[in-house]
């Protein structure tokens, strides 16, 4: 599903305009990765929660190469799905 179908569908259920809707589906996206580059979770129950992840730096090798590098650390978006949202998923 792409977020202009997710835009047609919300518009459809509430019979509010497409424009007004990815308004409000862009703002909610930009609100959610504004909180994240800030290192400050979203919590949204019964759904899921988007987190930050931190990796910790490592030896990689390249094979073709057949050398090693270091990847630094650096930290990544993440999505952990609610508990009750996997159960439906589950059924």
């Amino acid at each position: 599903m792409t977020k202009a179908d997710i835009v047609n569908e919300i518009a459809q259920q509430t019979g509010i305009e497409k424009v007004e809707v990815l308004a409000v589906v862009e703002a909610f996206m930009g609100t959610v990765k504004a909180s994240l580059i800030k290192g400050e979770p979203v919590y949204l129950r019964g759904f899921g929660s988007f987190i930050i992840k931190h990796r910790a730096q490592k030896a990689a090798r390249n094979i073709t190469k057949k050398t090693t590098i270091v990847v630094p650390a650096h930290d990544i978006p993440s999505f952990k799905p609610a508990k009750s949202f996997v159960s439906e998923l589950k059924k």
